[in-house]
């Protein structure tokens, strides 16, 4: 972990800017559903500040709302590739979460990361990966493996449901068929292309939401799915079991950024640090059913998570794979894949 030297006054600011008592308003943009109301309570009564929330419903949106001139929110909370990309177009205060008093409690694999190297811009929100789980009542074989998806057997047709997202299917067209990830191979992007196509007669839907729930009710018997998720629809179908593909999969993190121009910045910063206390982030992880990004949450965590499938993978499992923003090349091809196979 490295951490930037700074003098004795700049140390004393970074300390009083995430502790001190604090009074005022905070806005946060965040995903819908993703932020306990306690949470928000508890920071509210703690420091005299009032805070609201908006949601958006993709990394994408919450772009282009900024791109187009949207302001007045002071935090947001965007995917790992999503921050290189914000950072990249000047989108975030760097705020340097780094030197906030709570930050030595950041889990160490997460402190130098390819989105936020160091961490000056970003803290941990929530982390965990994308698979899929296969209804065991409905299929009895190896489910650990891509070609649940893209070869499924007889049992499975037709009652798959795959998520409309146009990278973490390609991604997993590539894993199936051994390419690798950001790519602009077009021999090879054309195998994934009929691969997704003649898959595509084998499922059910390709739905952006709504995945547990299919699950849940039987309309599906696989579904893509978050980790986090595929817990909650086991504890509601306790045959639902979720996979870990032998070609790899997906790990993604959100994380929490203060927004060029936040209006309220001292505030914006102290809840960051607020997060990082190991009990309040179990809080989020006991309300969204994903990973912190501290340490210590473990004592105040739901019994639920101890030992979970979904959360701790076994051993053997291929180690989750973060994939960076692609080159803006390889996305317009991706794009004509994605369109193609949407027709």
């Amino acid at each position: 972990m490295k951490f930037m030297k700074f003098g004795l006054a700049a140390m004393t600011a970074a300390f009083l800017s995430t502790t001190a008592q604090a009074a005022g308003e905070l806005k946060l943009y965040n995903w819908s559903d993703y932020m306990p109301p306690a949470l928000i309570e508890k920071f509210s009564k703690k420091y005299d500040v009032k805070v609201t929330q908006d949601s958006y419903d993709s990394n994408e949106t919450l772009l282009a709302k900024l791109k187009s001139g949207v302001k007045g929110y002071d935090l947001a909370v965007p995917g790992d590739y999503m921050v290189a990309i914000m950072i990249k177009e000047g989108l975030l205060e760097k705020v340097e979460p780094n030197q906030f008093s709570n930050f030595p409690k950041v889990k160490k694999d997460l402190v130098n990361i390819y989105f936020d190297d160091g961490r000056h811009y970003s803290i941990p929100y929530q982390f965990g990966t994308t698979s899929f789980m296969v209804d065991t009542d409905k299929y009895k074989g190896d489910i650990n493996t891509l070609g649940i998806l893209f070869d499924p057997p007889a049992e499975l047709k037709g009652k798959i449901n795959v998520f409309r997202d146009v990278n973490d299917v390609i991604n997993a067209g590539l894993r199936y068929l051994g390419y690798p990830r950001c790519n602009s191979n077009k021999e090879q992007l054309s195998a994934v292309n009929d691969l997704l196509l003649k898959s595509k007669k084998n499922w059910l839907s390709i739905a952006s939401d709504g995945s547990r729930e299919v699950l849940v009710s039987g309309d599906a018997a696989v579904g893509m799915i978050w980790n986090g998720m595929g817990l909650r629809a086991r504890t509601e179908k306790a045959s639902l079991k979720f996979a870990y593909p032998k070609e790899g999969m997906t790990a993604w993190a959100d994380n929490m950024v203060v927004l060029k121009g936040a209006p309220n910045l001292e505030n914006a910063k102290l809840f960051m640090n607020f997060m990082l206390e190991p009990e309040n982030a179990a809080a989020l992880t006991n309300f969204a059913s994903y990973t912190a990004g501290v340490e210590g949450t473990e004592p105040f965590l739901d019994k639920k998570f101890v030992g979970a499938l979904e959360m701790t993978p076994p051993a053997g499992a291929p180690k989750p794979e973060f994939v960076p923003p692609c080159d803006p090349e390889v996305v317009k091809l991706y794009d004509r894949i994605w369109t193609n196979l949407l027709k």
